[in-house]
């Protein structure tokens, strides 16, 4: 089902707005449009340095005062984003909208702290515990919004999510990486956030809070760069048809931005309309169950 393009709305102006992966690429192309339009944000990074720099830019990018916070957290460690979010709610009276844009991928079979596969725990688990952790300040929020950013890539990942292997194994060592596994593992958590996003949709119905996943498109921006000589001579090509950041974080701006019956929560959404994911993202079985798996990874368990 397609949706219908309509004009922009101004509904960011003054909200709070907690956004990931802001420092480069598309969430800093996206921050800066958001502060232009007069929100206030927080953006959380793992650079203190760079974080900083960026959010004294930022400030000057709207024609009105409004706050830029930084939170510093490493996506790849739950303490860590236990951590900043603690920091967030003790801060933030409120939060109207939490963006969740920081993706990597891994082309070795790499465990995080917590025991994690590492492409798996920064693009699936990450948005997953920040989002959760935060749902009682959206709460306050008279219209809040969650945004995650997925990818078309999710398409690759035919046979959906491997709930037995979950930590990726089968994508890895020399036959795996032969065959494209590192590709089908970030598919696959790509695949994890129209899932995730279609399930905290069901779970929310009946309050203020919606939820929306969107693909960006191929995008000029530093993904994959420290992933050695072969993943950055791919990543060469594919720029040669990729666009501006600019213009990738388009639909996440307007979907912050747009006026609410606009929208569908839960929905997945590319070039400013809904747009049908693979048949592997429409499963409500494997929505379900792919919550039920994160609550147990994080040992979390709430709305």
């Amino acid at each position: 089902m397609s949706g219908i393009q309509h004009a922009d709305g101004h509904n960011v102006k003054g909200k709070y707005i907690v956004i990931t992966g802001a420092t480069s690429g598309i969430g800093l192309a996206a921050a800066h449009a958001l502060a232009a339009k007069g929100a206030n944000l927080g953006i959380v990074a793992r650079n203190a340095a760079k974080a900083n720099e960026v959010a004294a830019k930022l400030r000057k990018c709207s024609s009105t005062e409004i706050t830029v916070d930084v939170f510093i957290a490493d996506m790849s460690s739950q303490r860590s984003i236990r951590q900043a979010a603690d920091e967030m709610s003790s801060k933030c009276p409120r939060i109207d909208m939490v963006i969740n844009n920081a993706g990597a991928m891994f082309v070795d079979h790499k465990l995080t702290e917590d025991g994690l596969e590492m492409t798996w725990a920064v693009n699936h688990i990450a948005p997953f515990l920040l989002t959760t952790l935060l749902l009682d300040k959206l709460k306050l929020s008279e219209h809040a919004r969650i945004i995650t950013t997925s990818s078309h890539g999710h398409k690759m990942a035919r046979k959906g999510i491997d709930f037995d292997d979950l930590n990726g194994k089968r994508c890895f060592g020399f036959w795996g990486k032969l065959k494209g596994g590192p590709n089908f593992r970030y598919a696959e958590t790509k695949l994890a956030n129209i899932l995730f996003t279609a399930e905290l949709a069901k779970r929310l119905q009946g309050t203020n809070v919606a939820a929306y996943c969107f693909d960006p498109g191929l995008v000029d921006t530093n993904f994959n760069q420290d992933n050695g000589r072969l993943a950055r001579m791919t990543m060469a090509v594919m720029k040669r048809f990729a666009q501006a950041p600019e213009k990738g974080a388009e639909t996440l701006v307007w979907l912050a931005d747009t006026d609410a019956h606009n929208l569908e929560s839960g929905r997945y959404y590319y070039d400013k309309q809904t747009k049908t994911p693979s048949a592997q993202a429409g499963s409500m079985d494997a929505a379900k169950k792919l919550w039920e798996a994160s609550e147990s990874q994080t040992r979390i368990t709430r709305a």
